[in-house]
């Protein structure tokens, strides 16, 4: 009995010393930060700052210490004491001196500012350096190799083949990259992504096809002897009110490696964000996988919030990644959830760390094609660095019939989950396969700008049963072709030996007026059979629009990181002025965003 009460009394006196501590965090001009890490310091406890730079942390004790940290600004620590609320400002970081970044088997060094000295290893599989913090003791970071698209020559292969891509997540995985001071390795750098990441203002659909199609040329900024041709198509909008019903199941990653606070905590801040929107008619439940898989919410009506965000509330990260399992069981739940007409969806929130189960590329693409063919699309949520798995990531999405966002803070959220939550969320045409024909009467060579993981064969365009991209609702997708005249003499036009047992010498029957000629196959979101629509770009250069000025802007940025054989006399400072004279009305500050990222670089590089 005694000891009964000893133990009681323990009991009580461990939850009085325990505390929730609240509170704002602000910069110097009283603008709220949202996705600042608050830690418990000592610990990888943490929190991140919502939308409106609000936190709340349960604390061991008064003796504890918040460490608050963001990028661009100094990290502060504040002793708790008796305070229930702690409201800090954040001062911006003063630039200190540039120091080297050894990167080990790399000659040439990087350099970022007001950091520590780091070495990291840059392995055979593309893992990426970076600045080591208190969650990560090693980088491990996957990309995909890309070998950027070269020139073709018209009269070799006249036609182009690919499918579409709505993605973003390696613009703001390079942003990321940019603002912790260190220059992207080429293969984080997808320049379709980047310009993607970019609503146009193309005209509305009109008519019953679910997209409209925009063109455009100006003269590559360069190459003053090349000429650029756009691409872009703007997905119908449909109003919140009248999108159909939505099934949705949270796939929540919570195994270990998802403990740190640009992690879980910035994950179950971002789905509250989605959680917000739902309606009455939607229906979601969450799974989550660590060490194994299993359900933490049944399906429960949209307008059931907070007990939706009270299950989101309890999860914590521990144990490793049975992914695989996890995709099985939210499909299987999704399939039992099924809405004929409606919105089915699986959404995945990871940082791509797959160590249980179906964990190779090869056998995650084969689950995933299975389960696509069930009717169920899937959104992939990227969180996290230091064992960031981007290649997995990428080919759920594409495999999946999908989108992928990278989301490293509370404003990318907001702009995925709230901001564009039609076109992340409910797609309006599947499939979306665009097939280019070249004239060669004006066109020598041609090669398409990016698109590199997303080209198909010629026979792919009329073939149903090939995969392709999906458009969401307000969506637009942006493609560039740099084009080589017919005349220009160019080191990039390669001659091949003449055949022996053909002729080149194919009659040419295009009219000089024509530039290109460009098809687009897609199904409605639950049709088998595709619609085919045609446009025929004219050979003529007019003054371009803010959508092309900027586009290109986007796209000679991408070039540069990557440092692009074709990127010509191209420097940072003519993206910048580009990309100034073309921002537009910049409802978000999107644009504006990208601009500082610019001149961030500039000031980062050597010859500027």
């Amino acid at each position: 009995m005694k000891q009964l009460i000893i133990l009681l009394s323990l009991s009580l006196t461990l939850n009085v010393s325990a505390k929730y501590v609240n509170g704002t965090v602000t910069d110097e001009g009283g603008q709220s930060l949202p996705g600042v890490n608050v830690v418990i310091k000592g610990t990888t406890s943490g929190v991140i700052t919502d939308i409106n730079g609000f936190y709340s942390i349960e604390v061991p004790s008064e003796k504890s210490i918040l460490v608050f940290s963001y990028i661009g600004f100094e990290s502060q620590e504040q002793k708790v004491g008796k305070r229930k609320v702690v409201d800090v400002v954040l001062i911006s970081a003063v630039e200190g001196e540039l120091q080297e970044v050894v990167v080990a088997g790399v000659s040439k060094p990087r350099f970022f500012k007001g950091g520590k000295r780091a070495a990291v290893s840059r392995s055979k599989s593309y893992t990426t350096g970076y600045v080591q913090d208190q969650y990560a003791n090693y980088n491990t970071e996957e990309y995909s190799t890309i070998h950027e698209n070269g020139f073709k020559k018209v009269l070799d292969e006249a036609l182009s083949t690919f499918s579409i891509d709505v993605d973003a997540a390696s613009y703001s995985n390079v942003r990321r990259f940019i603002n912790n001071g260190q220059l992207p390795q080429k293969d984080v750098v997808r320049i379709e992504e980047m310009i993607n990441y970019f609503n146009y203002e193309y005209e509305n659909p009109k008519g019953d096809d679910p997209f409209s199609i925009n063109t455009e040329v100006a003269e590559a900024p360069w190459n003053e002897k090349h000429m650029i041709a756009q691409i872009g198509l703007q997905g119908k909008k449909i109003e919140l009110e009248n999108l159909p019903a939505s099934n949705i199941v949270f796939l929540l990653d919570v195994s270990g490696s998802m403990s740190a606070p640009n992690k879980l905590p910035l994950l179950k801040s971002a789905f509250k964000l989605l959680v917000n929107e739902l309606r009455p008619q939607d229906k979601v439940s969450i799974v989550v996988y660590a060490g194994a898989a299993g359900v933490v919410l049944e399906p429960t009506d949209g307008n059931d919030k907070k007990k939706i965000m009270d299950a989101l509330d309890q999860l914590q990260a521990g144990g490793s990644t049975a992914g695989g399992a996890g995709i099985q069981l939210a499909y299987k739940i999704a399939k039992e959830q099924y809405v004929v007409g409606g919105n089915n969806r699986v959404v995945l929130a990871t940082d791509g760390d797959f160590n249980v189960g179906a964990s190779s590329n090869a056998s995650m693409e084969r689950l995933i094609e299975e389960k696509r063919n069930e009717g169920v699309f899937l959104t992939v949520l990227g969180f996290g660095m230091g064992n960031y798995k981007d290649s997995k990531m990428e080919i759920l999405a594409d495999k999946g019939n999908g989108n992928y966002a990278y989301i490293d803070t509370m404003k990318e959220a907001k702009k995925v989950l709230v901001n564009e939550f039609g076109g992340t969320m409910f797609t309006i045409a599947k499939d979306v396969k665009i097939q280019v024909e070249l004239n060669p009467t004006v066109v020598q060579a041609y090669r398409l700008i990016g698109y590199e993981n997303r080209m198909l064969n010629a026979e792919d365009f009329n073939d149903d049963k090939k995969d392709a991209g999906e458009l969401g609702s307000g969506h637009t997708v942006t493609a560039l072709y740099e084009i080589i005249p017919v005349g220009v003499k160019s080191e990039f036009v390669k001659d091949i030996d003449p055949l022996k047992y053909q002729t080149n010498d194919q009659k040419i029957v295009g009219s000089n007026k024509e530039l290109l000629t460009v098809k687009f196959r897609y199904k409605e979101p639950d049709g088998t059979k595709s619609k085919l629509i045609t446009k025929v770009i004219e050979n003529e250069i007019r003054r371009s629009s803010d959508n092309l000025d900027w586009s290109m802007a986007v796209a000679g940025f991408g070039m540069l990181l990557r440092d692009s054989e074709y990127k010509g006399d191209l420097q940072y400072a003519d993206v910048l002025q580009m990309a100034k004279s073309s921002k537009g009305t910049d409802e978000f500050g999107y644009r504006s965003e990208f601009i500082e990222l610019v001149g961030l670089v500039k000031s980062m590089s050597p010859n500027n």
